[in-house]
C-alpha cells in the first residue's frame, strides 16, 4: 500500500532546468535527468486514491495509464515492475512524459482546492528512460497470422498501431512520405523538447519486431490507394492534421517573411538533424526561401504549444527580439472552480520553458495588418488591443479604438492552430471526404466509409495531444485485429469521445 503520509512530508518538486544561457546555445533537452531519490520522493506523494481520477479516461489519462500502480512501484524501488506496468498501457512513455500537457496532473486529487498534484509526468519519463537505459527488448510475435496491414503515416498514432499489430503476428508496413520516420515527432517537435535519439531507440525496437518502414512514399501519388489495398488486407490512415490555419484576409498576408509556424519548425529541425553534415543544411522552405530567425525581429501569433516551440527555436537561432501575441486576455494562474471545477482541464496561464528564455508575451491583441517595407517584405505588424466576449455561445472579438501600434517584424510565424488533415490524393482514391472539422469520420470500430480502411489519431479527431494519438492508434489496432479475424483481443482504451481535451 502507499505511504499515507507521503504527500504531507514532501512538497511538489521538479528537477532544475538547465540554465538559460547554457541551453539556448544548443538544442539539447531543457530538463536534465532527475535523480533517483527525487523521483522516489515524488512518487511517494501519490495517495493511491480510492477513485484515481488521474487515470480516468473521462477526466485524466486517455490511455488509462495505471499511474498509482507505477508510482508505488517506484516508491518501493521495484523499477522492473514499474517499467512493465507503464508499458502495459502506453507504447511510448518517453514521448508522452516529455510532450503531454498532463491532464492526469490536472485531475490529481492532490490538486483539489489549489493543491500541488503529483509530478506524474516526471515519474513517467524517468521510468521510461530507465527502460531505455536497460535496453528495449523486442517482443516479436511467436507466429505469423498471414495477414498484412498498411499503416499510412509514422506519427505516434501510426507507430503505436504498428507495434500492437506486429506483436499480434500481422505483417505491418509503415509508409511515410517524408525522408525519416516519426511524423511531427521527427520534424515538428524541437530537440530541446524531444531529442530524436528517443525516436530512434523505439524504431530499432519496432524493426526488431518485424515492422517494415518505407520512407519517401507518398500514398496516392507514388503508390495508389488501389495498389495499397491489393498488397494489404487492411489499411490504417494516420496522416495527422497538418493543414495549418491561416489568416488570408489580413492585409499584407502575402508579404515575404510571413509563414506558417510549422514551416519554421520543420526547417529548424532539419538543420539540427543535419548537424555535422558538409555542407550544413540551410534553414529554408522547400523552395529555398530562408526562414531562419537569426538577427531578426520575430512576431509569433498564437498562444499554444506550437507558438512556444517557435519561441524557443527563435531564441536558439539568435533572434534580435521576439513578441508572442495572444488574442485572449491573460488567464489566471489558478483554477477558476466556478468555471473549471476539478478534475476538469482548467483554463489557466501556461508558461513553458521558452518563456523564461526571453521575448515579450502580449495578451488581448489582434493583428490588423502586416506592414510592407516597400519591397514586398514584412517590416512590422500593426496590432490593436481587443475585448473578447461570449455571445450566443460564440466568441466575439472587438478592437479597442485608439490602441493601434506597430511591432517590428522581419519574420512572422502563424501559430493559430490547424484545420484538420490536408487535402491529398489518397482521400479521393479511397472515396473519403473531410468533415466540417477537416477530419475523417469513422464508425465505432474505427473503420471509415471504405471497407477495410481505418483511421486514427489527429487525422480522425483533429489536432490534439500525443496521448490521444497513441490511445487512438492502440484502439484502431485492436479493431483491425478483430477485422482480420485475429485470436483474442488486443488491449486498447475505450473509444475516446468524452475526454475534456477532446477536439
Amino acid at each position: 500500500m502507499p505511504d499515507p503520509n507521503g504527500f504531507l512530508r514532501h512538497g511538489r518538486r521538479l528537477p532544475a532546468r538547465r540554465p538559460v544561457p547554457v541551453r539556448i546555445s544548443d538544442w539539447r533537452e531543457v530538463y536534465p535527468p532527475a535523480g533517483a531519490e527525487l523521483i522516489r520522493e515524488q512518487a511517494t506523494r501519490c495517495m493511491d486514491c480510492g477513485i484515481p481520477f488521474c487515470h480516468s479516461e473521462t477526466a485524466g489519462c486517455p490511455l488509462a495509464n495505471r499511474i498509482p500502480d507505477w508510482n508505488d512501484l517506484v516508491r518501493t524501488g521495484n523499477w522492473d515492475a514499474a517499467v512493465e506496468t507503464l508499458h502495459a498501457t502506453n507504447n511510448f512513455p518517453e514521448f508522452t512524459g516529455r510532450l503531454c500537457p498532463a491532464p492526469c496532473e490536472a485531475a490529481c486529487v492532490l490538486g483539489i482546492a489549489g493543491g500541488d498534484p503529483v509530478t506524474i509526468k516526471q515519474v513517467e519519463v524517468e521510468i521510461a528512460d530507465a527502460a531505455v537505459a536497460r535496453g528495449l527488448p523486442p517482443r516479436p510475435a511467436s507466429a505469423s497470422s498471414g495477414r498484412s496491414v498498411a499503416v499510412v503515416g509514422s506519427g505516434p498514432a501510426g507507430l503505436a498501431a504498428a507495434q500492437q499489430l506486429a506483436r499480434a503476428g500481422h505483417a505491418v508496413t509503415v509508409y511515410e512520405r517524408d525522408d525519416a520516420i516519426g511524423g511531427l515527432l521527427r520534424y515538428g517537435i524541437p530537440d530541446f523538447k524531444l531529442e530524436k535519439r528517443h525516436i530512434d531507440a523505439r524504431l530499432a525496437q519496432l524493426l526488431a519486431e518485424g515492422v517494415v518502414f518505407r520512407t519517401g512514399v507518398n500514398i496516392g501519388v507514388d503508390v495508389t490507394a488501389e495498389q495499397l489495398r491489393e498488397q494489404h488486407d487492411a489499411v490504417l490512415l494516420a496522416c495527422g492534421a497538418l493543414q495549418g490555419r491561416d489568416t488570408p484576409t489580413t492585409p499584407g498576408r502575402q508579404l515575404r517573411g510571413v509563414h506558417q509556424a510549422m514551416a519554421h519548425l520543420v526547417a529548424a529541425n532539419r538543420v539540427v538533424a543535419a548537424a555535422g553534415e558538409d555542407p550544413p543544411a540551410p534553414a529554408t522552405l522547400p523552395d529555398g526561401t530562408p526562414i531562419d530567425a537569426a538577427g531578426k525581429h520575430v512576431v509569433i501569433i498564437g498562444g499554444g504549444d506550437t507558438a512556444a516551440d517557435c519561441l524557443g527555436v527563435a531564441h536558439r537561432q539568435g533572434a534580435v527580439g521576439v513578441h508572442q501575441l495572444d488574442l485572449y486576455p491573460r488567464p489566471s494562474q489558478a483554477r477558476d472552480e466556478a468555471r473549471d471545477p476539478w478534475p476538469t482541464w482548467p483554463w489557466i496561464l501556461r508558461e513553458y520553458p521558452a518563456h523564461e528564455e526571453g521575448g515579450e508575451r502580449v495578451f488581448a491583441v489582434a493583428v490588423q495588418e502586416f506592414v510592407d517595407d516597400g519591397t514586398g517584405a514584412v517590416r512590422a505588424v500593426r496590432v490593436a488591443e481587443v475585448t473578447v466576449e461570449k455571445r450566443d455561445g460564440r466568441r466575439v472579438v472587438t478592437p479597442v479604438p485608439g490602441t493601434e501600434r506597430e511591432l517590428p517584424a522581419d519574420l512572422v510565424l502563424l501559430a493559430v492552430g490547424f484545420d484538420g488533415t490536408e487535402e491529398q490524393p489518397l482521400l479521393a482514391q479511397f472515396g473519403l471526404t473531410r468533415n466540417a472539422r477537416g477530419a475523417i469520420d469513422s464508425r465505432a470500430d474505427w473503420q471509415t466509409g471504405a471497407d477495410g480502411v481505418f483511421v486514427a489519431g489527429d487525422m480522425h479527431r483533429g489536432a490534439s495531444l500525443i496521448v490521444w494519438a497513441i490511445a487512438e492508434g492502440r484502439a484502431a489496432a485492436a479493431a483491425i485485429h478483430t477485422y482480420l479475424g485475429g485470436p483474442g483481443t488486443l488491449p486498447a482504451p475505450v473509444h475516446p469521445t468524452s475526454h475534456p481535451l477532446a477536439v
